[in-house]
């Protein structure tokens, strides 16, 4: 262990131990001269050169500490080393805690979960970012702390590269089944259409791409048309929502989709974003079809052309219903289960610097100790005046 200084200059405060040392010069003890009859006769001699002489050497020793340690945290010492011995294991949500190991008393027994809580808490749920967290924790942990991580066959969490740390972990398998399997997103490609009158134009090609989605199934087709003018009731967040209509989306919508709605805009209607958006969805000739952008839990996406012909040729090709479908699916997720076999953390990792312990709390109670016995040597020393 090596203690260390984070404010160096804080030890400039100590230039107020002068203080003490002055209040104890200026409030000695004051001699009154007594005149003698029998000494006035005596001829006057040199006075003897006086020495500084300090009362109450304890209350000024106090005082002198206590001014030293309020120097002291004004420096905010900290402590390196030192915790580097109890071993820790961390266990990954889904494998069974029955496996853990036996280890010395002392040793941190943890959740690989955010915070790292304790293995006495309840098992944290769904999957974690099993690659960050094992980061986070080689970066917080001292270098001499060995740590072994337990976890399932499988597991979900993981990202696209093979952790590499600055420390070997004694990395073991054990039981289990991933925290939460892992649902297939499933976006909506049924539309509504909510249109102005002057867009009705561009309804046979949304009808045609509707129909193209539910071949030979009229019953489908007919479940799926919902066209109706902008006034119409919203419908559910299952289906993405076609707006033809120029200016500002109603305030309605605008929440529709903050709620986890998708809207594809005509290219007239306003953008509700600050930010421009990414481009989306290209024709056969490379030609962006859209834009998009989140909007609160929902996807706003708008159309560069009117959905006319003469403006996007893409809506005579063949495959423009699929192309349509996907501008109302977000993007998929990255796949993040992996083999735990396969996963095992690689070394050569960059160290970090020690997070060292903060001693300030520790001399805030000196303080408070020392400010307590001045107080009453203080005291007694009034109390025993005459």
């Amino acid at each position: 262990m090596s203690p260390g200084l984070l404010a160096p200059l804080g030890l400039a405060a100590l230039a107020a131990l002068l203080l003490p040392l002055l209040v104890h010069l200026a409030r000695r003890e004051e001699q009154v001269p007594t005149d003698f009859a029998a000494l006035r006769w005596l001829a006057a001699k040199f006075r003897p050169r006086q020495r500084l002489r300090f009362e109450e050497k304890m209350l000024l020793a106090l005082r002198l500490l206590l001014v030293a340690v309020l120097a002291l945290l004004l420096a905010q010492p900290v402590l390196f080393g030192g915790r580097g011995d109890a071993a820790w294991l961390v266990v990954l949500p889904g494998a069974s805690p029955a496996d853990a190991l036996a280890l010395p008393e002392g040793a941190q027994r943890r959740w690989l979960a955010p915070g790292f809580p304790s293995l006495d808490a309840p098992m944290p749920t769904g999957p974690v970012a099993t690659g960050s967290l094992l980061r986070q924790l080689d970066a917080e942990l001292p270098a001499g702390t060995p740590l072994t991580v337990l976890v399932p066959k499988t597991f979900d969490g993981a990202d696209g590269a093979q952790p590499q740390l600055s420390r070997a972990v004694d990395w073991r398998v054990g039981s289990g089944a991933p925290a939460r399997a892992a649902p297939d997103a499933v976006a909506p490609f049924a539309l509504s259409v909510r249109h102005a009158p002057d867009r009705e134009a561009a309804l046979p090609y949304l009808r045609a791409a509707m129909a193209a989605w539910h071949p030979g199934d009229d019953g489908a087709l007919a479940a799926s048309l919902d066209i109706a003018g902008t006034d119409a009731e919203l419908p559910g967040k299952t289906r993405a929502i076609v707006w033809l209509d120029s200016g500002d989306l109603p305030a309605p919508v605008l929440e529709w989709i903050r709620d986890g709605g998708t809207v594809l805009l005509d290219a007239d209607a306003t953008w509700p974003l600050a930010k421009a958006g990414a481009v989306t969805g290209h024709d056969s000739a490379g030609q962006a079809l859209a834009r998009e952008a989140a909007l609160g839990r929902g996807r706003v996406v708008q159309f560069t052309q009117p959905l006319l012909p003469a403006a996007m040729p893409a809506l005579l090709q063949p495959d423009f219903p699929e192309r349509l479908r996907a501008l109302t699916q977000a993007a998929p997720a990255a796949p993040t289960r992996a083999d735990a076999r396969a996963y095992v953390p690689r070394t050569g990792g960059a160290s970090f610097p020690e997070t060292p312990r903060d001693l300030s709390p520790w001399l805030l109670w000196l303080a408070a100790a020392l400010f307590a016995l001045e107080r009453w040597l203080a005291s007694g020393r009034r109390g025993a005046s005459p």
